[in-house]
């Protein structure tokens, strides 16, 4: 027992995973900046809540920053680059964005001054967001296929140190004893963290595949050929940077299945996501209760899941993780069908609770450590941000219809849920065709690099 425990560990206890954490930290630091602490702060300041509902606007950036990744995968910046690396450059150059985007905001008078506090805070989920493209790029491409998991886990645990601890109930503990401004000065303090795991960490050695490169040879000689030099390059450029991922991905074998996988495995627990607060209080539990039983133990459950996800990936492999982790994930869908039949049982809300968080959490580390594989080294910024912009768009267009069906259903939560059991099962048969047809999709790339 104590050997399976500390191989457990092992898994996680080397310099990598520290880099990966606090790489996680920096991530997550900006969320409760411009989402939960700042619609605090603009209430405190007097502003209408009309206002503070449009300023969710200014998070477009997390949704479409797909749109800007071939840059980070192509562009060289000036020295940055030279001195540190594609991906290590990139992330101090995100990073200072980021740090001088908040002391902006900190700045700020939002009584006097809205327009100015609204534009700040687009800089700062345009520079956070810019920042997730290269970290999710930098953890792909320092770790081994085999580390995906506990790679995906750790950053997960850094996600929510940073945002969840620190940025989230630090920055309302500052804001509560020295002001907001104080508050969000601090905390653009504490992007060094991600500054300082970036300086003490290596550039990724990977290369780029030479099929890969040769590849893209040909294309600049072909167009060398037909074009003058200048547009030329241009042409060169935009094809390898825009085109070449969509071309990379579309070669391989079952690709299209690939899709449709990633935008349906995570519909039911996006069903069921969608209307648990409103479940919660159909049956009566309080605010206080919802907010000990899910923002408490469900924490708790979900960093353990982490855990056990980054752990069962390294055992089994990311494509049995994935499938132990989705069958778990559904049939815990069933304990809100115990609830709604059981009623305001604070019990029962934890047992609900807790399991769903504990399974979300295996799901979420599998789910990574999947689509990460599914990456080419040359294009990792690219093709990772276009796949999880997938998955995202899954579950927000999805889960929109959950109300309606509840509707429909005539409030009946049981068979609601019973439903988001099935529906959470709909992309397993799907994975077990892909997994015997294609068991080598995870980690192809790197493979071929290596």
């Amino acid at each position: 027992m104590r050997t399976r425990l500390a191989a457990a560990f092992a898994t996680y206890w080397n310099r990598r995973m520290l880099t990966l954490l606090a790489l996680g930290f920096s991530s997550g630091l900006p969320a409760p900046l411009v989402f939960s602490n700042l619609s605090i702060w603009l209430r405190d300041e007097g502003v209408s809540r009309t206002d503070i509902g449009l300023f969710a606007l200014a998070a477009t950036p997390y949704a479409i920053n797909f749109l800007w990744a071939p840059v980070l995968d192509h562009l060289r910046l000036p020295w940055l680059t030279e001195r540190f690396g594609r991906r290590r450059g990139w992330a101090l150059a995100t990073q200072v964005a980021l740090m001088g985007a908040v002391l902006w905001m900190s700045s700020a008078a939002p009584a006097q001054h809205l327009w100015m506090m609204a534009v700040a805070t687009l800089l700062v989920t345009t520079a956070s967001a810019t920042q997730d493209i290269v970290i999710d790029a930098y953890r792909i491409d320092v770790l081994e296929p085999e580390q995906y998991g506990a790679g995906s886990a750790v950053a997960i645990w850094g996600w929510h140190l940073g945002g969840t601890v620190v940025g989230g109930a630090g920055g309302l503990v500052l804001a509560q004893h020295f002001g907001w401004q104080a508050a969000y000065q601090v905390l653009a303090l504490a992007v060094l963290v991600g500054m300082v795991a970036i300086l003490l960490s290596p550039e990724p050695a990977r290369g780029v595949p030479r099929a890969v490169a040769a590849a893209e040879e040909a294309v600049r000689v072909r167009l060398a050929r037909r074009l003058p030099a200048a547009p030329a390059a241009v042409a060169a450029w935009l094809y390898n940077a825009v085109a070449a991922p969509f071309a990379e991905f579309m070669r391989r074998e079952g690709w299209v299945l690939v899709l449709v996988f990633v935008f349906v495995f995570k519909f039911g627990d996006a069903m069921l996501g969608r209307m648990s607060g409103v479940f919660y209080r159909e049956l009566g539990f309080s605010l206080t209760d919802i907010a000990e039983v899910s923002k408490l133990y469900g924490f708790a459950a979900n960093l353990a899941g982490v855990f056990l996800g980054g752990v069962l990936a390294a055992r089994i492999g990311v494509l049995r993780a994935l499938f132990v982790a989705g069958v778990l994930a559904a049939a815990t869908n069933l304990t809100y069908a115990a609830l709604a039949v059981v009623g305001q049982q604070k019990w029962m809300l934890a047992v609900a609770v807790v399991s769903d968080n504990f399974t979300g959490g295996l799901v979420t580390v599998a789910f990574v450590a999947y689509l990460s594989g599914l990456c080419n080294v040359a294009y990792t910024a690219t093709q990772y941000a276009l796949l999880s912009s997938l998955g995202n768009l899954s579950r927000i267009w999805l889960s929109a219809s959950a109300g309606y069906v509840v509707d429909r259903l005539d409030g009946d939560w049981a068979t609601f849920f019973i439903l988001c059991a099935g529906l959470a099962l709909l992309g397993l048969p799907l994975l077990v065709w892909l997994m015997r047809r294609f068991p080598s999709h995870v980690g192809a790339a790197q493979r071929a690099a290596a």
